[in-house]
């Protein structure tokens, strides 16, 4: 089966209303597809002003509002008009990303017309409840993710190491890897800008420690302002450059008052920003596969990360960064210590990380998903003769 033989319908949880790096990932994967001539048809919440244009035919499905996080949109099932549009769209495999009420009715609806689904996972849920002190509900909600992925024919998750927790945690039996690309054109070291450092009064000779991400307390900013706490205990000049938006904010200002908040970037400003750091500090253990960390590669930034999936697929530690154990403030703080004291282990780290970036092209990484669809509807063919 070639690509073009294939009709996708792909759930979203959130396809373009906020920007975040799955909705990146789905929005380079659908194009590609176009491209390629499969035909693609993507259900998701809609909202008046959405952080960007959706890539191809989004179809919007019924939602409502997350409790304390009104940015974000549950979807609630499928309407009737969204199952109209779905048998005129007739796909042959259907795609869902997120496992909430719509896309368990998406499940439900391809079963029904035995049609094969793949599942990607672009975020560990279940660790999400040990930020909001609610650690007890994650056998739970481990057990209700098993339930879904188990309905599903397939699994694709980002990185090897996602992978390895799936397997372990008994999600399916047949998992492969969509992994992530990096736009070289937007990061790369070239773009380091000393003026616009000097712009926020930040000196050449200081050490930049970047955080780059949504600013919500899942991404880690509780350990993060601890480890600069610990740097300055330990007498480490230091700087620290904040790049993102998110309803954490202002706690996220109050803890670190003489960080610089640079906001949202995009882009060629984005790609400006990473390599204007001189460390990137990634201590989120949520990420399947991380994202900021190869962007902060490709742009030959070492990267200090907690040792958990994603970023232990990227990072080979001591060799272009520093894996450490999640939450171990003080060898974080140790770690970013080392590259303060030795700019030449600092260049040295950045370097190998650039040429392992090298390796993650987006065209390669989304051919891997149209194989995968054509595989399982080439295997639910066999099935039905």
């Amino acid at each position: 089966m070639e690509t073009s033989d294939l009709r996708i319908a792909l759930f979203s949880g959130n396809y373009n209303y906020v920007r975040d790096g799955a909705n990146q990932a789905l929005n380079r994967l659908v194009g590609y597809l176009l491209r390629q001539g499969a035909a693609v048809r993507v259900y998701s919440p809609v909202v008046e002003k959405p952080a960007f244009a959706p890539t191809g035919d989004l179809v919007g499905v019924p939602s409502i509002c997350v409790p304390g996080r009104a940015e974000y949109r549950i979807p609630m099932g499928l309407s009737f008009g969204v199952r109209r549009d779905l048998a005129a769209f007739r796909p042959n495999v259907v795609h869902v990303s997120s496992p909430d009420v719509t896309a368990h009715r998406a499940v439900s609806w391809a079963r029904k017309r035995d049609l094969p689904v793949l599942a990607s996972v672009h975020t560990r849920f279940e660790t999400y409840f040990r930020y909001y002190n609610m650690a007890w509900m994650e056998p739970a909600i481990e057990a209700m993710l098993r339930r879904f992925y188990r309905r599903c024919d397939a699994l694709v998750a980002p990185s090897e190491s996602m992978a390895q927790v799936l397997r372990e945690q008994r999600m399916s039996h047949d998992i492969s890897l969509w992994s992530r690309g990096v736009d070289r054109e937007i990061f790369h070291p070239g773009r380091r800008d000393s003026e616009w450092r000097r712009g926020f009064g930040i000196r050449d000779d200081e050490m930049v420690i970047g955080f780059l991400g949504r600013l919500v307390m899942e991404k880690g900013l509780d350990v993060f302002s601890d480890t600069i706490d610990e740097l300055a205990r330990l007498g480490v000049p230091h700087r620290v450059l904040v790049i993102g938006e998110g309803p954490a904010r202002g706690w996220f200002e109050s803890r670190l008052p003489n960080a610089t908040f640079a906001g949202f970037q995009a882009g060629a400003d984005l790609g400006r920003a990473v390599a204007s750091m001189d460390v990137l500090f990634n201590p989120s253990i949520t990420e399947t596969f991380g994202n900021v960390t190869l962007e902060a590669m490709a742009c030959g930034v070492p990267v200090v990360a907690a040792a958990a999936t994603g970023s232990e697929s990227l990072v080979r530690d001591n060799v272009s960064g520093r894996l450490i154990r999640p939450g171990a403030v003080r060898q974080f703080a140790e770690a970013i210590k080392a590259y303060r004291e030795d700019p030449a282990l600092r260049a040295a780290h950045g370097a190998a990380g650039e040429a392992r970036s090298l390796d993650f092209s987006w065209d390669r990484i989304n051919q891997a998903v149209a194989d995968t669809y054509a595989r399982l509807v080439r295997q639910n063919q066999r099935k039905g003769n």
